[in-house]
């Protein structure tokens, strides 16, 4: 299993608005609601979840990341700083 990010929210818009935001380009999404990302370097996934938690006061929708299977961190900003301090930690690459 390569780990994950996973938007949800239950408005739809919010989560292409905000892929559209931080790629910079438009995003098209078999599903509004829900949005999953796979990646091979877990390094890669903290700009999006650091872009997402210091903009998640103008969007309304969850994000939840997955390093190992089964297993699922929702990201706050109470447990942002810990979680990347983690990540480069177990994955120093």
């Amino acid at each position: 299993m390569k780990p994950t990010i996973n938007f949800y929210s239950e408005q739809i818009g919010e989560i292409k608005k905000f892929l559209e935001a931080y790629y910079s380009k438009e995003q098209t999404l078999d599903n509004e609601l829900v949005y999953q990302k796979e990646f091979d370097n877990p390094i890669e996934m903290i700009d999006i979840i650091s872009c997402f938690v210091d903009n998640n006061d103008k969007f309304n929708m969850t994000l939840w990341i997955s390093l190992d299977e089964n297993v699922y961190i929702c990201i706050t900003d109470t447990n942002i700083n810990k979680l990347i301090k983690y990540i480069y930690e177990r994955y120093p690459y």
